[in-house]
């Protein structure tokens, strides 16, 4: 793990603001930097109904700020953010704002760690559009409309119906669309291939009332090298179940990927 993640930690840095998508979607971005300038930066994607202001995703922002300057962001149809919710499909335009933003910003070294829903459009955001170093995906489907557990045959009755459509935005203030996606994207295995040569690592827990161990199996069999498949043990789903110490190990192992090699014309010691 590279010593950049033990060092004091300087004073932080919060800036907002809103992203225009390519189809004219306002997404509401929240920037988490050090006083220093810095050349890299990560992107957290959040799970349904997620959002920068929860809890779990501000841990895991300040975990990964030793590394790097951490963008977290509401998709589509979430809180401040304008649009619908399309579950999946066009929320790819929604990182792919955010990630060129930030190439516009001067970050030139750029990770992005998707959860749930955010991992299915972490990878299809790299295998379509690329321009990152690294790529994770935290409790992530490998295709869609999966019913095969409780929780996914009640979220699709909460998208799929208007009532469970209703009780989203008033209780969750997510608006979701009401018609069915035309044409259907790729689905996470499809886009897994695509990535390589970026480097992926697909992390799931053994326990994920979602998604059984199956779904990153099949993402992680379908990608390219480099790759890695971390199952762990007795973990839930998504943001709410990254602990501090995984959180942690997922730095470390973008530590990796996101630190610039020393210069091979650098002038000897």
């Amino acid at each position: 793990m590279s010593d950049v993640l033990h060092t004091a930690a300087p004073p932080e840095r919060l800036h907002r603001e809103r992203l225009l998508t390519s189809d004219g979607v306002r997404v509401d971005s929240v920037l988490l930097s050090r006083s220093e300038d810095r050349t890299t930066a990560i992107v957290l994607a959040n799970g349904f109904t997620g959002t920068w202001r929860s809890p779990h995703t501000r841990m895991i922002a300040r975990r990964m700020l030793p590394l790097a300057d951490v963008m977290t962001f509401d998709f589509r149809g979430h809180h401040d953010s304008t649009g619908r919710s399309t579950v999946g499909d066009r929320e790819v335009l929604d990182l792919r704002a955010v990630v060129d933003h930030l190439h516009d910003r001067g970050y030139s070294r750029i990770a992005t760690v998707g959860f749930s829903m955010g991992a299915a459009v972490v990878v299809r955001h790299a295998a379509t559009f690329g321009g990152v170093a690294a790529v994770v995906a935290i409790s992530g489907p490998s295709r869609w409309y999966d019913r095969a557990t409780p929780r996914m045959r009640l979220l699709h009755f909460g998208v799929e119906q208007a009532v469970g459509r209703l009780f989203l935005r008033l209780a969750r203030r997510v608006r979701v669309i009401d018609r069915h996606w035309d044409p259907v994207p790729p689905d996470p295995t499809e886009s897994a291939g695509a990535i390589a040569p970026t480097p992926l690592l697909v992390m799931h827990g053994d326990t994920d009332p979602y998604f059984s161990v199956e779904h990153p199996q099949r993402v992680y069999d379908a990608a390219g090298h480099p790759k890695e498949l971390w199952l762990e043990k007795g973990m839930g789903h998504a943001e709410r179940a990254m602990t501090p110490e995984r959180a942690s190990r997922v730095t470390g192992w973008l530590a990796t990927h996101l630190t610039p090699p020393p210069s091979e014309d650098a002038a000897p010691d």
